[in-house]
């Protein structure tokens, strides 16, 4: 089957973070994220991609 969807909730466990903070980065466009009618998801590979890039990220800032 396809690429995994996940929940507010999910992505919460998956990244060790409050709900809230998921909410929060989602409608602020800081992390991958699109909406099913009133609620959002999430494609699991998108969201591993992203932790990639934010950990490439901070490996940039290193002098």
């Amino acid at each position: 089957m396809g690429d995994p969807i996940l929940t507010v909730r999910q992505v919460a466990d998956y990244l060790k973070v409050n709900e809230r903070t998921v909410y929060r980065m989602t409608t602020t466009g800081k992390i991958p994220a699109f909406k099913v009618g009133a609620s959002w998801r999430f494609k699991q590979t998108e969201i591993e991609l992203w932790i990639k890039e934010q950990h490439n990220q901070q490996d940039e800032t290193k002098p």
